[in-house]
């Protein structure tokens, strides 16, 4: 059984970048599309995870092998912000969810009460801004899964993020990630034998998921922006003023993607840092204890 577990779509609401937050959409894709899509590409079932928002469920609920998500933005003890994405809900987790979202303990603690599953998204990425190190430390505390693949981002980072899931014991998943029609079903998180959405679940917690497809590409994000603003440009004629702005976007990305390669390798080589050092004396406590 196989399902891309990070697609977004028009629900996701108006992209948070300056100057674009009233005029442009995080994603153009139609529910509909995207369900269309991930069954021509031979997913078993199908998800949306739109940005705080379940609202275009309603249009895929009468599809049986279809099920409820959503990426959570959440405030970390240290005030900076993670994604957090989380599966197979009900509306009224969804209203709980957004209560809670702004305190990570809080959130946390009601997912697992709740006995939903849940992941960090792109672990090794700045999209959401900074990252502080202790963020880490409440990730390996209380998330069970770890996106070890996502199809926007650099193949690094999506190594490293494999690398720190495993180091931690953590859970693996992937999704493509996809804000555009281009890159959706085209990674995803496969559990051989399993046959209804519980059943793909249990064989996550059990670790006998298996994560499939492509990562990210400077090409590919390029790819996805320009056609978002294309997109754009149908829905709001009046923007078509701005087209000659178009030919920066792939300086744009091109920032963005260096960005993201600095981000992904400073905090890898934190990680590389941190394995290395000696074991202190009160880590090695608890075996001398049994001695």
């Amino acid at each position: 059984m196989r399902c891309d577990l990070h697609i977004h779509s028009t629900a996701s609401g108006m992209c948070n970048t300056p100057l674009l937050e009233r005029l442009c959409k995080e994603s153009y894709n139609r529910p509909g599309e995207v369900y269309a899509r991930c069954k021509e590409l031979g997913m078993s079932i199908v998800t949306l995870t739109d940005h705080d928002s379940i609202d275009a469920a309603e249009e895929l609920r009468g599809y049986p092998d279809f099920f409820v998500s959503e990426e959570v933005t959440c405030r970390m003890p240290s005030g900076s912000q993670a994604h957090i994405g989380v599966y197979n809900l009900r509306e009224r987790d969804h209203l709980e969810i957004q209560r809670r979202r702004a305190d990570f303990v809080s959130l946390v603690m009601y997912l697992t009460e709740q006995k939903l599953f849940f992941s960090v998204n792109h672990v090794f990425s700045g999209l959401t801004g900074r990252r502080n190190e202790d963020d880490f430390h409440w990730f390996a505390s209380y998330v069970p899964a770890f996106e070890i693949r996502n199809g926007q981002m650099w193949q690094n980072a999506n190594r490293h993020a494999q690398a720190l899931a495993k180091r931690l014991g953590k859970i693996a998943i992937g999704g493509s990630d996809s804000h555009a029609m281009r890159g959706v079903g085209l990674t995803y998180t496969e559990v051989p034998g399993a046959k209804t959405v519980v059943e793909f679940f249990a064989g996550l917690r059990a670790k006998r998921g298996k994560v499939r497809g492509a990562d990210g590409s400077f090409a590919g994000l390029t790819a996805d922006v320009l056609s978002i603003t294309k997109a754009l440009f149908q829905e709001r004629p009046a923007t078509l003023a701005l087209s000659p702005l178009a030919a920066l976007i792939p300086v744009i990305t091109a920032g963005h993607w260096m960005n993201e390669i600095l981000f992904c390798r400073r905090w890898a080589a934190h990680f590389q840092e941190e394995a290395k050092a000696p074991r202190m004396l009160w880590d090695l406590s608890a075996g001398t204890e049994q001695i």
